[in-house]
């Protein structure tokens, strides 16, 4: 691990200004869910679609409490222009099929989430959209995937769930070169640790409901495109396809945000603790963190995290599904729960959860094992949480 990490990101803690006009403003954003929105006339409504006037029209469309949120994710990510979404797969499903359409191909990193992989092996193709997986931690399996019809690639800084680290750099010039989007999913890594518009990324996407709003009670999405036109697409779709966001959700996200890099640096810390932790321990294959030297991407994961390792930490049990039983049974006061970015810690069981649907045979084929967990690692004190970990280990051993 480097001894400097790059500065974290800072929350922004400038409020925006509010709706309303008057000699005092409201310091918290009010709660706007209204459905509707009045005009005066056919002309000022005119004036608001053509883009001449602000305002909102019907909350499809876009409503107040999305476009704060939207706001200060954007400043976060160092770009303008961004929309939320309702959830983190409607930013997919929206850059996807606002963007492609029937005759392209899409490349996908071949360690996705687990419902991205889907929609690129399932659902993709019924739109005629050809897809092919790859990895991308390797730029020549990418080149070798491109076609002469290929529209996008996909990827995600930091895999899920073995922490592989792709190879943005190299990825975002094969990309240039061939006229081709780039599209980063940035919800593991965050701000905080990479900004993919950086690096050269034409789209870049983010489940709001993981560590941005950081406490499990939204589901929400963002994305943003460099090029104003491909904007618009993409809002075009959303809006028809009504992947609208809940006022209240992107209440409580904006409150969330507020405390984003405290609860980034806190968790990060625990987490660096954890794998420190793990590493030697008996009855564990490996253990997988980005900062450490035994990574099989360090050398990139510097490069491109500068220094940030992040909140989740990877390990692999022997003993299989029995062993991973007794585990999530022994770790007491850890949630065994399919999320990530939470403010307490929770366990996931990829081959039961987030990558069922691959089957034994193709997740075996990008290293995950019915004895892989991955720890979205929290906020506890961390004697308490270390000593959780142990007691789930003891179960296992036992089993």
């Amino acid at each position: 691990m480097a001894d400097e990490k790059a500065p974290l990101v800072k929350s922004s803690l400038l409020r925006p200004a509010g709706p309303h006009k008057g000699a005092s403003q409201p310091v918290v954003t009010p709660i706007m869910p209204s459905v509707v929105y009045a005009s005066e006339t056919p002309d000022a409504l005119d004036a608001q679609y053509e883009g001449r006037a602000e305002g909102h029209t019907y909350a499809r469309e876009g409503h107040p409490n999305a476009d704060v949120l939207a706001r200060r994710i954007d400043a976060l990510e160092g770009v303008s222009g961004g929309l939320v979404t309702g959830s983190g797969m409607a930013a997919v499903t929206a850059a996807l099929l606002g963007l492609c359409g029937s005759g392209d191909h899409v490349v996908g990193g071949d360690q996705l989430y687990g419902r991205s992989l889907r929609m690129m092996r399932d659902d993709l193709p019924r739109f005629g959209i050809d897809t092919t997986l790859a990895d991308p931690t390797d730029v020549a399996a990418v080149e070798a995937a491109l076609r002469p019809e290929t529209r996008m690639v996909l990827i995600e800084v930091v895999s899920n769930p073995t922490l592989r680290i792709a190879d943005i750099e190299g990825i975002a010039e094969l990309c240039r070169a061939r006229g081709i989007l780039l599209a980063v999913d940035n919800t593991f890594t965050t701000p905080a640790a990479v900004k993919p518009a950086e690096f050269g990324a034409d789209i870049v996407i983010h489940s709001v409901t993981k560590l941005l709003a950081g406490h499990s009670d939204v589901t929400l999405g963002w994305l943003w495109a460099r090029d104003e036109d491909r904007r618009k697409a993409i809002r075009d779709f959303a809006v028809t396809s009504g992947l609208t966001p809940s006022p209240f959700d992107c209440w409580l996200a904006e409150r969330g945000l507020l405390t984003f890099a405290l609860r980034y640096a806190a968790a990060q810390d625990n987490a660096e603790a954890l794998a420190r932790h793990l590493a030697g321990k008996d009855g564990l294959r490996r253990v997988l963190y980005p900062t450490r030297s035994d990574h099989p991407d360090a050398a990139r994961a510097q490069a491109v995290l500068r220094g940030q390792g992040g909140h989740m930490v990877t390990f692999e049990l022997d003993g299989g599904r029995e062993a991973a039983n007794a585990f999530t049974a022994g770790a007491e006061g850890l949630a065994f729960a399919p999320t990530l970015g939470d403010v307490a810690t929770t366990l996931s069981h990829p081959a039961s959860s987030s990558h069922r649907a691959l089957g034994a045979e193709a997740r075996a084929a990008i290293g995950i094992s019915e004895g892989t967990f991955r720890v979205s690692v929290g906020l506890e004190e961390r004697a308490a949480l270390l000593d959780a970990i142990d007691r789930g280990l003891d179960a296992a051993a036992r089993a």
